[in-house]
């Protein structure tokens, strides 16, 4: 039963993913991190070590799929976050003991991986291709800055949601 839960879980999660990421254009589904946080750290809540990466696999190849021109990149960045977000609870600890989750830890692994990944991906996309110019003229530390401060807001937001949502509601939730 133990692994028709994780598999359920993980299909459930995996196609929340994948609809936000297919039916919303790509300036605004990068937006929408929060509701992958929220996903994948109730993912490892519900789950437990690795259930965070099983839902960024297959919600990373789902989306590559439906976003064949930047496949690639939707998978890795999927996948990344997914492994992201299960070393920075294991590092911080954050996974529930006697079934009630830390917020302040699940705040803090959400945030440490949503800034991770948020500012790698806007490297990656918009920095390393020089796409934006590196030059005091454009106030590149500004939007760097400025990519760290919503990274950090989505990932506290959704931490405190998870954990939140977690304590309140699905603690008890039994499949």
């Amino acid at each position: 039963m133990q692994r028709a839960k994780q598999l359920f879980i993980t299909a459930l999660f995996s196609s929340i993913i994948f609809v936000t990421n297919f039916f919303v254009p790509p300036p605004i589904s990068s937006l929408l991190i929060v509701v992958q946080a929220v996903i994948l750290a109730l993912a490892v809540l519900f789950v437990g070590r690795g259930g965070a990466t099983y839902v960024g696999l297959v919600g990373g190849i789902l989306s590559a799929i439906s976003r064949p021109a930047f496949g690639p990149f939707t998978f890795v960045f999927t996948f990344l976050y997914g492994l992201l977000v299960d070393f920075f609870f294991l590092a911080f600890k954050a996974y529930p003991a006697d079934a009630a989750a830390d917020k302040t830890k699940v705040v803090l692994a959400m945030t440490f991986s949503t800034v991770i990944i948020g500012f790698s991906s806007y490297y990656v996309f918009a920095v390393y291709p020089q796409i934006i110019q590196l030059t005091p003229m454009n106030m590149t530390p500004m939007i760097s800055g400025l990519v760290v401060f919503v990274s950090a807001g989505s990932g506290i937001s959704a931490g405190y949601a998870a954990a939140y949502l977690w304590n309140r509601y699905l603690k008890n939730v039994r499949l």
